[in-house]
């Protein structure tokens, strides 16, 4: 007897349906096979099925089992579909009615007593079943939180086996749980906060600009003038996610099998790996299953690197495309996989390899060839990728022993969030959601300069010899900035800010 279960996998970020077509014929010597480019796990999954069975009491088939998982063209990896495939054998064994199993979505591993557990891709697949308007899903426990992020929908979330069973033959009823709130979404990262940072007024306004723009930025300045904590305070005052972005970010965590700790904060995500990490680490690979690497974990969040000069120039120069472009596009004999990578950069360095050039009280023990070695590690075309440039000088005496606390990260989150919703306002009707992600086409339809601004930036462009991009992110940064003014124009005021960050000058 011929059974069908709706299951599925993931192809890089993409969720794909499979039909779990599993035949059982009660002649022969005993077979189960399994077909349809199965993985060495998928293979394995054979003995947890047949014991899980089993062990809640039914009986397992003696004839020859074929389970076809399709498409058969694409590979299939993981204990993903350890549910569906026993649910497909005991629906061929008259346990289950074939027909309930329509229209409906299954997938989950088991464990050698019926338990389900967790899978990776969950919300992917998802999103790929209700495309394809099947709108009840039978998901672990442990996915719940996930893929309850999506709306109209049905969703249970079944302990055991048994309890799947029992609910399809009508024998209890399994709570039905709904989609979470736009108020369980997000919450802010207040670990650190501003308040508590002394001095750099210059590198505090340089954040709240390229927390409220989605800008790139880097700070410059000696060991223990503040680069790391402003970097970390950083993810305290940038916009609550919104839930297509909340989306976004859950199905990258989904596929790289670490969705538990977004799910459970539902924050922004800040990346900071160490500069010892691989190539494969920042921008995603792997063998049969290719995983998004750190700049796709921080998708809409911040990537921040610290030592950014000490990182190997492979990985420094890999940032380029996802800077430009949004995406990052992993090749492997396997085939291309496009993940998303629209992240805010932020990047700290000292000023030479002892940290102290340009100290007032301390010498450089530096020599000029040292220096020139150590600034030569950031290309032009990186440096050029990035918005705002900040040094940060040396706190002073006065400003370590001041008492008075400044501007609290609450504050400047308002300020921010109002710039954002102005932006989410301009753009609604467009793919983008931020000024940083405006092409040339939106930037001649929603900028706007007058004359005066018109001479300053030609200055700017002849004095600093400017690149076309850099003429461009200014117009970006300055448009940011007049959002948070609260003005509907650039101003000159906003345009020379802009500028003055922009001038990327080593020390």
């Amino acid at each position: 007897m011929l059974s069908t279960v709706i299951s599925g996998t993931t192809i890089g970020l993409k969720g794909v349906l499979v039909r779990v077509e599993v035949d059982v014929y009660n002649r022969g010597f005993p077979q189960f096979r399994v077909v349809g480019l199965p993985s060495k796990s998928i293979e394995e999954s054979k003995d947890r099925v047949k014991t899980a069975i089993k062990n809640l009491g039914f009986k397992f088939p003696q004839g020859r089992i074929i389970v076809n998982l399709a498409p058969a063209d694409i590979p299939k990896d993981g204990s993903i579909f350890d549910v569906p495939i026993a649910l497909g054998i005991l629906s061929s064994s008259g346990v289950v009615p074939p027909e309930t199993l329509k229209k409906k979505l299954f997938f989950g591993e088991l464990s050698l007593e019926g338990k389900i557990r967790a899978v990776i891709g969950s919300l992917p697949i998802a999103i790929s079943a209700k495309k394809e308007n099947i709108d009840t899903f039978f998901v672990p426990h442990g996915n719940l939180k996930e893929v309850s992020l999506l709306d109209d929908i049905h969703i249970f979330a079944p302990k055991t086996l048994a309890e799947i069973i029992e609910h399809l033959n009508e024998q209890i009823t399994l709570p039905e749980f709904t989609s979470l709130g736009i108020d369980e979404l997000s919450n802010l990262d207040l670990s650190s906060d501003f308040a508590v940072i002394k001095g750099q007024t210059a590198a505090k306004r340089a954040s709240e600009i390229a927390a409220a723009g989605g800008h790139n930025l880097q700070l410059i300045g000696p060991p223990g003038s503040g680069k790391t904590m402003i970097a970390k305070a950083i993810p305290g005052i940038l916009p609550r996610l919104t839930r297509e972005e909340t989306v976004e970010v859950a199905q990258v965590y989904s596929v790289a099998r670490r969705e538990g700790n977004f799910i459970k904060s539902l924050k922004r995500p800040f990346r900071s790996p160490h500069h010892t990490i691989s190539i494969v680490g920042m921008v995603g690979g792997g063998g049969v299953r290719v995983l998004p690497g750190e700049i796709s974990l921080a998708h809409r969040g911040v990537l921040f690197l610290d030592e950014f000069p000490e990182f190997p120039r492979s990985i420094i120069e890999s940032l380029r495309q996802p800077l430009e472009d949004g995406v990052i596009t992993v090749t492997r004999a396997s085939g291309s996989v496009v993940f998303p990578a629209r992240f805010m950069l932020v990047c700290a360095s000292n000023p030479c390899p002892c940290g102290y050039l340009g100290h007032p009280k301390k010498d450089c023990v530096c020599t000029a060839s040292d220096v020139v070695k150590y600034q030569k590690k950031l290309s032009g075309p990186i440096i050029d990728r990035i918005d705002l440039h900040v040094h940060c000088q040396a706190v002073n005496t006065k400003e370590i022993l001041n008492m008075d606390p400044s501007e609290s990260s609450v504050i400047i989150h308002a300020r921010v969030e109002k710039a954002r919703e102005r932006q989410y306002e301009r753009f609604k009707n467009e793919t983008m959601q931020t000024n940083s992600e405006m092409g040339q086409k939106e930037i001649k339809k929603h900028i706007a300069l007058d004359t005066q601004c018109l001479n300053h930036l030609k200055t700017a462009i002849d004095r600093y010899g400017l690149s076309a991009r850099g003429y461009f992110r200014i117009l970006k940064v300055a448009r940011t900035i007049a959002d948070l003014a609260g003005s509907s124009s650039i101003q000159t005021p906003h345009l020379l800010e802009a500028i003055q960050f922009r001038v990327f000058e080593p020390q």
